[in-house]
């Protein structure tokens, strides 16, 4: 079971520091219910809709805490894996204060409604025939200097490379990045996609869904190759953060599985390099597996915990039915 939280969470506290700019005296929501007027609220209002929790049609501009902010707040925490209160609480902000994908949610409409795998509307993928060739390529004017090329170049390798392990793709780098099929690029604030970004942590970057091939990174952030060398208390993994926006590229959507790569946030200074079950369940569902890949070379650490728990239930409940047929022979 998640635990509900009734003190800082980790990490929390550092999230909190450094999003100062963004959400000022932030703790003042803990624990808000509905009903409440907090100075601030109409903020949050503004989070769920950006992340798709709550619909302009449902929200106002005002600092009440009402029903249909109440409802945003319980279909976000049933889509995030988060006990399922409707309140403000530790966990719940924390997961809102979190840095995150800036591609938006698909929350249920209702919580029976729930799944695991999503994908985009209508299921895009790239249209052609298996197995397939993409291109990347890095643009020439939108690059960081705080890494080299060289870093950089092998980071998206090795990221294209996870995804090209589980299924009939190959991905190679190709020099004009005006004809290549995905658009790599970091990028500062409003930079013309409709999708500002908002400075250190906050949005880390966005992707778009077949066939648009743009990828976009937030240039503010400390970007990290080595956590040995990069030493800074909010520096973000590029490689995690590559192999999860490498997903949507793909036509995967968020996950409520919080050990997938797909899943929407990533703390600073956490790692996440590895597709777990749920990850390769849904794009093979897309492109099929690569014929060189086999489920069986998983370890069981590499089946979700979600995965774990349903077998786990399963399991106690056939030993109860034994137990029970043993007893009523």
């Amino acid at each position: 079971m998640t635990p509900i939280y009734t003190v800082n969470p980790k990490n929390f506290t550092t999230i909190l520091k450094n999003h100062r700019y963004n959400w000022n005296e932030f703790e003042k929501f803990r624990d808000v219910t509905k009903g409440s007027f907090v100075d601030g609220i109409s903020q949050l209002k503004k989070y769920f809709n950006h992340f798709g929790y709550l619909m302009a049609e449902d929200m106002d501009s005002t600092d009440i805490f009402d029903a249909n902010l109440e409802n945003a707040i319980t279909r976000y925490q049933a889509k995030l894996g988060l006990p399922v209160t409707g309140k403000l609480d530790s966990g719940t902000l924390s997961e809102i204060m979190s840095p995150r994908c800036g591609v938006p949610d698909k929350p249920p409409e209702k919580l029976s409604d729930m799944q695991r795998l999503e994908y985009f509307t209508g299921r895009p993928r790239w249209a052609r025939s298996i197995p397939m060739t993409l291109t990347y390529a890095f643009s020439p004017s939108n690059f960081i200097t705080s890494l080299s090329m060289q870093d950089t170049r092998e980071v998206f390798k090795r990221a294209f490379g996870h995804w090209a392990a589980v299924i009939p793709v190959t991905f190679l780098e190709a020099n004009d990045y005006g004809f290549a099929d995905i658009k790599i690029g970091f990028y500062s604030g409003d930079h013309g996609d409709g999708e500002a970004f908002d400075g250190v942590l906050g949005v880390l970057a966005h992707a778009f869904s077949p066939e648009s091939g743009r990828f976009h990174l937030d240039a503010a952030e400390t970007w990290a190759v080595d956590f040995k060398t990069e030493k800074s208390e909010v520096a973000v993994d590029l490689e995690s953060v590559a192999i999860h926006e490498i997903g949507h590229l793909l036509g995967l959507a968020h996950t409520s599985v919080k050990e997938a790569v797909m899943y929407p946030s990533l703390k600073p200074r956490q790692k996440k390099l590895d597709l777990k079950i749920d990850d390769i369940k849904g794009v093979q569902a897309l492109y099929g597996s690569n014929p060189n890949f086999n489920f069986q070379a998983f370890s069981e650490s590499d089946i979700s915990s979600n995965d774990a728990v349903d077998f786990r239930i399963r399991s106690e409940i056939c030993f109860i039915f034994l137990l029970v047929l043993i007893l009523w022979l």
